[in-house]
């Protein structure tokens, strides 16, 4: 599917959608409680704004019908990066997005998502499951009357998709790079300008020259994105978001006032879809590159290891900064974070990463038969 394709469903889709929400009929006369979840993703995006719409079903048939959701995909009801602020004001009850989009509330939110040369998704998962992790985000989500949760995983991303090769840490210098959060941090280090924008406006971002490069999640969405008719160098790994927790945002007050059934049945579905989400990505992501390499002739690079280790030292600055900066939640937060990282390298190191290591090994395994 080709962007224009991509881009034109959408819209009849999201047009037709956002109609029959205007015309349903109230449902609460029937016991049915019916809610509205906004998100940031273009309406019927891979991955992320698939992942969504099927959180949302998921939640209905896991309630027995008896909790409707209409989902509003971005600028449907509100822009993009404002989900939090319809969570918070009660515009929807629910909010599906990335946590780093609303650092100007408080830039701890970021460390939620991401954090550059941090912690890959399984290692944040343990993190926020049974690290702590979840109890201090409850407390900082406090302060804005919301819940956040974990309902979606990206995987480890690509690093970004670029006009010009880099090939030093020197070449960052003066580039206007769309990348979020404390990855933009990071590259800023380095010279370049970060700036910020919804998915949906990274293509025409390129295609003007507005940025030199822009970075949003990997294959399965950069394809039908339609970055490589933009930018012809796609970098990795995806240091800047090593794993991305993406939330769903519930408005405290409203959850509250659920029968404790259907809180529960929202957190279990939130748990599936995390999991759904990840292996999803997992799955589809290299058979998406061998696309974008032979038939669009993308070149996939990886960025030299000085470029790494200069990037790298920069995270390292972005993370001592927050910290001297940050209230004690902040603090807190990273004290919690970093010592959990600690703890998953140790043995992700000694085993997985070893594994990975010896799978590339010269010897003969078949790879199909």
């Amino acid at each position: 599917m080709n962007r224009r394709d991509f881009l034109t469903r959408g819209a009849l889709v999201g047009a037709a959608g956002a109609s029959a929400a205007t015309l349903a009929a109230p449902a609460i006369a029937s016991g049915i409680i019916e809610w509205r979840m906004v998100h940031s993703w273009p309406k019927g995006l891979p991955g992320v704004g698939v992942g969504a719409e099927r959180l949302a079903r998921r939640i209905e048939k896991m309630s027995g019908g008896r909790m409707r959701i209409n989902v509003f995909a971005a600028g449907e009801l509100v822009p993009a990066l404002r989900c939090m602020d319809a969570v918070m004001d009660g515009t929807a009850e629910m909010g599906h997005d990335a946590s780093f989009y609303h650092v100007g509330k408080h830039p701890a939110l970021a460390i939620f998502f991401a954090v550059p040369f941090g912690m890959v998704a399984d290692e944040q998962a343990a993190w926020l499951l049974h690290g702590g992790g979840q109890a201090l985000w409850d407390e900082l989500s406090d302060r804005f009357g919301i819940i956040s949760l974990p309902a979606g995983q990206t995987a480890a991303q690509t690093f970004g998709w670029f006009r010009n090769p880099i090939e030093s840490p020197e070449d960052f210098r003066g580039l206007r790079i769309r990348m979020p959060g404390l990855g933009g941090e990071m590259v800023q280090k380095l010279g370049a300008s970060a700036v910020l924008l919804a998915g949906g406006e990274i293509f025409s971002a390129l295609q003007s020259g507005a940025i030199d490069a822009g970075e949003f999640i990997g294959p399965v969405n950069d394809l039908p994105m339609g970055f490589h008719q933009v930018a012809r160098y796609a970098y990795g790994p995806g240091v800047q978001e090593p794993g991305g927790a993406v939330q769903l945002m519930l408005n405290k007050g409203r959850f509250q006032e659920l029968p404790d059934d259907l809180q529960e049945i929202i957190r279990a579905a939130c748990h599936a879809g995390h999991e759904d989400m990840k292996v999803e990505y997992d799955l589809h992501s290299g058979k998406t590159m061998e696309v974008l390499r032979l038939e669009h002739g993308v070149q996939f690079r990886r960025l030299s290891r000085e470029t790494l280790e200069a990037l790298g030292a920069a995270a390292g600055e972005v993370v001592r900064e927050s910290y001297d900066s940050g209230d004690a939640l902040t603090r807190r937060i990273w004290d919690s974070y970093l010592a959990s990282r600690e703890n998953t390298k140790r043995w992700l190191r000694f085993n997985e990463q070893a594994f990975l290591n010896a799978r590339v090994l010269d010897f003969a395994f078949p790879a199909a038969f």
